[in-house]
C-alpha cells in the first residue's frame, strides 16, 4: 500500500520525482522529515487493491485496514475446458470461515463428495531409508558375484521386517547404509536434518531422541544386559570350610570337648577297664577322644559303664545331632554361593561400586550411556569410552574392563552364538523399546503403525526374533556346573595333609 501511495503521489501531484521524496535533515534521525506528508497520506486514504490477504482499503480515521483479513479456500474442479480453482469457502476477520455467496461443493480425491476419513498411505512413496549397521539386527557382507564384482548383500532382523513392511505396504525404499563411524545421537540427528526419511536399526526410544524426531510402534522390545568374562577367577580360602561356625562358635564346640573329656575321665577312669589301666595323661586323652568321637556322629573303642557316663554320651549325642546337621547345612549353602558367584550379580552391585567406574566400558553416543549418566555416575562421564560393539568384545576379552552394557537381544546373540567366553549377569534392567525413526508429526506415521501392529498381531516379528535371537551354537559345556570345584575345599585337604603328617610323627 506504501508503495502504490508513493508511485501515487509522485505520478499525479509533483513532476520531479527526486522533490517528492525530500526530506529535511536533521543530526539527529528522529528528526528527520518527509516533506510531502500530508500529500502521501491523501494518496494511501485513497488507495485500494486486491492483496494476497484480501481487499486492502484504509481511511482517515483509522490506522487499520477497513474490511481487515480475508482468504480465500478453493477447490480444483474438471470443467469441460479442462481444470478450474472454484471458491469454496471465504475467511473474512472479524468473523470466521464462511459459505460463499456463489456456494460451491467440495469434490475431493476419487471425484466424491465425502470427505476421506482414512489416513495418508505409503505405497507408491519412494523413501529414503537410512539403515544401521549391527549383527543380528543387520548384517552387512561383501559377496563376490559372477562376474567378479563385489557388491554388498544385506540381511538381520532389520533387513527381514523391512522386506515384511515393503511386501505389506508397497513403499519404494532407496537403501542407505549409516556410516559405521556415526554414533546413534548423530543417525538420529540426521533424520531431523532430512538426510533420510526414516531410519531402521536398533534405535531405543528415549524422551531426549522424542525431542528431535518421531518414533513408530515398537518393533522390538528391549532391556539392557551387563555382559562381562565368563568364569572368573576366584581366590582360594584354605579355611573356607570354618565359615559355617563363626569363630566364638568354634572355641565353644572345642571348650566343650576338653569339658566333656574332664567329666567324662572323673566318672569312668574307676570303672571302666579301657581307663583303669593308663596314666592320668592317657585317661584324659581317651576321655576326650571319646567325646570328639560322639559329637561328630563316629564310634571309639570303648563305652561308657556308668549310668553317669552314659547320660553324658546322650547329653553328646543331642549336641551331635544339632551341630553336625548345623554345620552340614551351612558348608553346603556356602559353598554353593562360591561356586556360582561371579564378579557381580546385577546392576545393583554397579551402582553400590563393586566394580571401579573405568573399569566399566560404556558406548559413546548410546541409550546405555544415558542410563550410566543418570541412574550411576549423576552425569560424571567417569566410565572407559567406547565407540563400536567390536571395540567392546575385544576389551571385555582382554581384561580393560569388566563389564560394559549392551542391549538385551544382541547381547543374548552374541553370547549364544559368537563368544562363548563371555557371559551375561543379572537380570534386564532399563526397559524400553525400538522404533523406526520418523521426522516429528510425520504425515505418514498412522500407516506405518497400523502395518507394524499388523505384524505384531499375526506373530510376524515373533518369527523374526525366534530367527535370530532364540537360537545358540555355543558349545553345552560352557554352562555352569553344578559340581563343587576342588579349590573350593582345597583347605579341608590341606588340614588332612598335616594332620596325617603329624600322625606319622607321632
Amino acid at each position: 500500500a506504501l508503495i502504490q501511495s508513493l508511485q501515487k503521489l509522485c505520478s499525479s501531484t509533483i513532476n520531479n520525482s527526486s522533490s517528492c521524496l525530500s526530506f529535511v535533515k536533521s543530526s539527529f534521525c528522529f528528526d528527520n522529515r518527509f516533506n510531502q506528508s500530508n500529500l502521501l497520506l491523501d494518496a494511501l486514504s485513497t488507495t485500494q487493491f486486491l492483496g494476497v490477504s484480501g481487499p486492502v482499503q484504509f481511511t482517515s480515521n483509522s490506522t487499520n485496514r477497513i474490511n481487515g483479513l480475508y482468504y480465500s479456500l478453493k477447490n480444483l474442479h474438471s470443467v469441460a475446458s479442462g481444470l478450474s480453482f472454484v471458491s469454496v469457502l471465504e475467511y473474512v476477520d472479524p468473523g470466521n470461515w464462511r459459505t460463499p455467496l456463489k456456494e460451491n461443493v467440495i469434490i475431493w480425491p476419487g471425484n466424491t463428495l465425502t470427505s476421506p476419513s482414512s489416513r495418508a498411505l505409503l505405497k507408491g512413496v519412494t523413501l529414503r531409508i537410512g539403515i544401521i549397521r549391527g549383527p543380528p539386527f543387520l548384517i552387512v557382507e561383501n559377496i563376490t558375484d559372477n562376474t567378479g564384482q563385489t557388491i554388498i548383500q544385506y540381511n538381520g532382523y532389520i533387513w527381514n521386517l523391512l522386506n515384511l513392511l515393503k511386501d505389506k505396504i508397497g513403499f519404494n525404499p532407496i537403501i542407505q547404509l549409516a556410516p559405521s563411524n556415526q554414533t546413534y545421537t548423530q543417525i538420529v540427528q540426521s533424520v531431523n536434518d532430512g538426510a533420510y526419511d526414516i531410519v531402521v536399526g536398533d534405535v531405543t526410544v528415549t524422551s531426549t531422541r522424542r525431542e528431535l524426531v518421531g518414533f513408530s510402534n515398537a518393533i522390538f522390545d528391549n532391556s539392557l544386559r551387563i555382559i562381562m568374562r565368563k568364569s572368573p577367577d576366584i581366590s582360594v580360602d584354605l579355611l573356607s570350610f570354618l565359615k559355617p561356625f563363626s569363630r566364638n562358635l568354634w572355641i565353644l564346640v572345642f571348650a566343650t570337648f576338653i569339658y566333656a573329656g574332664i567329666l567324662m575321665c572323673i566318672i569312668e577312669r574307676k570303672d571302666n577297664e579301657d581307663l583303669e589301666s593308663g596314666s592320668i595323661l592317657s585317661q584324659f586323652v581317651l576321655s576326650v577322644w571319646y567325646c570328639f568321637g560322639n559329637i561328630v556322629g563316629y564310634g571309639v573303642e570303648f563305652n561308657a559303664r556308668t549310668a553317669a557316663g552314659r547320660f553324658l554320651t546322650a547329653g553328646l549325642y543331642i549336641l551331635s545331632l544339632i551341630l553336625v546337621a548345623s554345620y552340614t547345612a551351612n558348608l553346603a549353602s556356602d559353598l554353593t554361593i562360591a561356586k556360582s558367584q561371579g564378579v557381580i550379580s546385577g546392576i545393583d552391585d554397579i551402582k553400590n561400586k563393586k566394580i571401579p567406574n573405568n573399569r566399566i566400558g560404556i558406548r559413546v553416543g548410546t541409550a546405555s550411556e544415558d542410563y550410566y549418566l543418570s541412574e550411576i555416575s549423576g552425569g560424571n562421564k567417569n566410565y572407559h569410552p567406547l565407540y563400536t560393539r567390536q571395540q567392546m568384545y575385544d576389551e571385555l576379552l582382554a581384561g580393560t574392563i569388566e563389564v560394559s552394557f549392551l542391549d538385551d537381544g544382541i547381547a543374548q546373540y552374541v553370547t549364544n552364538d559368537i563368544y562363548c567366553n563371555l557371559t551375561l549377569a543379572g537380570n534386564g534392567f532399563d526397559v524400553g523399546i525400538f522404533g523406526i525413526v520418523t521426522p516429528k508429526q510425520w504425515l505418514y506415521a498412522q500407516d506405518l503403525d497400523v502395518n507394524i501392529l499388523s505384524l505384531r498381531e499375526t506373530g510376524q516379528l515373533e518369527d523374526l526374533r525366534q530367527k535370530w535371537f532364540e537360537q545358540k551354537h555355543c558349545s553345552d559345556s560352557t554352562v555352569t556346573s553344578t559340581a563343587i570345584e576342588i579349590k573350593a575345599v582345597s583347605g579341608l585337604f590341606v588340614t588332612f595333609a598335616v594332620i596325617s603328617v603329624l600322625s606319622f610323627l607321632l
